[in-house]
């Protein structure tokens, strides 16, 4: 557990913290379309049409390529999107803003050489962005400023044709990105390293319903034909998303450069963020929600998903324990694994275990063999273990008791219980 110190993070439903410092977003720039080849046209007899879910097509536009046309195996929709240049007449350049360097000690290290850096955290996204063209640096550089924005991260995107069908991709660092999909996804250090080696990555949908195998190659239909081997799959947690593609690859099949955007905004009501962020871009700005329930979609053969799930999950280990509590301490403590990092007093993990306590409450939540205190999967059910080992289950006094022993500090328990009457307010 963490010492006495000051919150990370400002707290949901009206806490008082101070506003986390942005990350500052690495604007894509876009490259020049090389080699081309002349554009076919579509057979009218045979529409495109996405995967099917529930045995319903969901149908996807494109037009030189699309940009994240309509929907997809995720169930995300958008209004179709075409473009044939990446910026409209006039408009700000991707160009014209220099990138911001990263902060000293970013936990996310950008790998070079075709290796994947090790993952340090996961960062749950609360808003997607998505333009008609590329979105400008400045623009983006304005989202990052907003208070209490934590991290953004912009990236190319659009709708390609993979065998026969038509899926939206996203053209990504994995280094990077990989800390914006849901944690049993992040962890998966095979299926960034594939993604690193220019190989695509889909969602368990999309591999099950075009009958893709991992190691074969396939075409990938844009304004290029390259044949790209199929790394893996994996929950990517984004509405209509549904394959990853390595920024190399993205840029010679003509994907657009900073067409999407997403946002983490730990402790902000998302419907404000949706709303600061729609500002900033304009009309003709798709901005959704994350947190809507129809955006919502369990990983892996039911497993959890994200943070609030996992929350969840956690507490029906130990009866009378509300999952909010174990939220409010995850805000506290790491602001939902965004600082997941050795605390001065040593205490690592998203829920900020000492090792010495980690190794008596420890718990393998993920079923890999290993307790491990920087897993998600593993920490946040061995906080509930702990909580419950201190009488939390029984509330009131004792509750307050078993928060208490956590962090040694009577405005840390405070600072939870208020938090965790915020969550309970806004998600119950």
């Amino acid at each position: 557990m963490a010492p006495p110190s000051a919150p990370r993070t400002g707290a949901i439903g009206g806490g008082e913290a101070p506003a986390a410092r942005p990350h500052r977003p690495r604007p894509e720039k876009n490259q020049p379309e090389k080699n081309r080849p002349e554009k076919k046209k579509r057979d009218p007899r045979r529409p495109d049409a996405g995967p099917r879910r529930g045995g319903r097509a969901l149908p996807l536009l494109i037009g030189g390529i699309a940009v994240l046309a309509v929907a997809s195996t995720s169930g995300g929709v958008y209004a179709a999107l075409t473009t044939e240049k990446a910026d409209p007449a006039g408009a700000e350049s991707p160009q014209e803003a220099a990138p911001p360097s990263v902060r000293p000690g970013d936990p996310v290290n950008v790998a070079t050489g075709g290796q994947v850096a090790p993952l340090r955290r996961v960062v749950p996204p609360d808003v997607l962005a998505v333009g008609t063209a590329s979105i400008p640096a400045a623009k983006i550089n304005r989202i990052a400023r907003l208070g209490r924005v934590g991290d953004v991260a912009a990236v190319a995107g659009g709708a390609v044709q993979l065998q026969g069908r038509q899926v939206n991709a996203l053209a990504v660092d994995p280094s990077a990105f990989r800390s914006w999909t849901p944690p049993a996804t992040a962890k998966k250090t095979d299926l960034w390293a594939a993604l690193a080696g220019d190989q695509f990555v889909v969602s368990p949908d999309a591999a099950q319903q075009l009958q893709l195998n991992r190691g074969y190659q396939y075409p990938v239909v844009a304004r290029t034909m390259p044949k790209l081997t199929m790394g893996g799959s994996g929950p990517l947690g984004l509405p209509g998303i549904d394959m990853l593609v390595s920024r190399k690859s993205g840029q010679e099949m003509g994907l657009v450069p900073n067409v999407a955007v997403l946002v983490n905004a730990p402790g902000v009501d998302p419907a404000k963020v949706v709303k600061a962020v729609g500002k900033v871009l304009g009309p003709g700005t798709s901005v959704l929600n994350l947190h809507e329930s129809k955006y919502q979609a369990p990983a892996d053969g039911g497993r959890s998903g994200g943070y609030l799930d996992l929350y969840k999950q956690a507490a029906r280990s130990c009866r009378g324990l509300s999952w909010t509590v174990l939220a409010a301490i995850g805000q506290v403590e790491s602001d939902h694994g965004r600082n997941a990092g050795r605390s001065s007093a040593g205490a690592l993990g998203p829920m900020q275990f000492l090792p010495s306590t980690w190794k008596a409450y420890g718990v393998d939540g993920d079923g890999d063999g290993k307790a491990d205190i920087m897993n998600p999967y593993d920490a946040i059910p061995g906080a509930a273990k702990y909580l419950c080992a201190n009488g939390a289950g029984q509330g009131g006094r004792q509750l307050y008791r078993a928060v208490w022993q956590y962090n040694h500090a009577d405005w840390y328990v405070q600072k939870v219980l208020n938090l965790a009457r915020a969550y309970s307010a806004r998600y119950e």
